[in-house]
């Protein structure tokens, strides 16, 4: 490849990238709209699965508490501990 044609390739190639980035991709109004209730959306399925493993999670632990509790009380009154 000789320097002019070289020359000639760079300056095409910044030509095209100047045309391209000049090129206005930006949405429409109502694909922004679709785009941020899209994001709400997946925002608040998030947070629904936060809140749902959440209060699993707390019952589940409760209910461990009155499980123990009551095998607790169970070996109580079976060695003879009146409560």
């Amino acid at each position: 490849m000789t320097p002019e044609e070289r020359s000639e390739l760079i300056e095409g190639l910044v030509t095209a990238l100047n045309e391209r980035s000049s090129v206005n991709h930006c949405l429409s109004e109502d694909e922004q709209r679709w785009v941020k209730i899209a994001i709400q959306k997946e925002a608040q399925s998030i947070e629904l699965r936060k809140a749902i493993i959440e209060k699993s999670l707390t019952g589940l632990i409760w209910a461990a508490i009155v499980g123990i509790g009551y095998i607790l009380l169970e070996f109580l009154s079976n060695h003879g501990f009146k409560l």
